[in-house]
């Protein structure tokens, strides 16, 4: 007789811990999604969903590096079933990149003059003192903040 397969995940130890507020995290981002948009822009419509998949990646990047409170099992574990951005962690690793809110706002390519976002201008340098991101909203995740 063959074997049945099961698409059953295995989760490791310490999962029971962190599942509630991931959860609450995945309503939260269902909830972002299907909000009407009416009257925003096209990109104020993503503003929401990129907001709450920092949320994400943060508290996982948090709890495995800041806090030390989850195994290196279940970190590697969250990263490979989707629930957090290992290309955002990547480069939260890095100095310089601590606060960054989003991959598109370092991506030159994204935007004019082959620069990074407008976010990531220190405060003290702007000339305007109140600016948003025209990808995600961030209001500034430059390092020097």
């Amino acid at each position: 007789m063959p074997k049945v397969k099961t698409n059953r995940v295995k989760y490791p130890e310490g999962w029971e811990l962190i599942e509630p507020t991931l959860r609450e995290l995945q309503a939260k981002m269902r909830e972002a999604e299907n909000d009407p948009h009416d009257g925003k822009r096209k990109c104020e419509a993503l503003w929401p969903i990129f907001k709450i998949a920092h949320q994400k990646s943060r508290y996982i990047y948090d709890l495995y590096y800041r806090r030390k409170e989850i195994s290196k099992e279940l970190y590697e574990f969250c990263l490979d079933q989707g629930y957090a951005d290992k290309n955002l962690i990547a480069k939260w690793k890095k100095p310089g990149y601590e606060r960054l809110c989003c991959l598109r706002c370092i991506q030159p390519r994204d935007h004019n003059f082959a620069t990074t976002c407008v976010c990531r201008v220190p405060k003290h340098l702007r000339e305007e003192k109140v600016i948003e991101c025209g990808h995600c909203g961030c209001r500034g995740c430059a390092s020097g903040d």
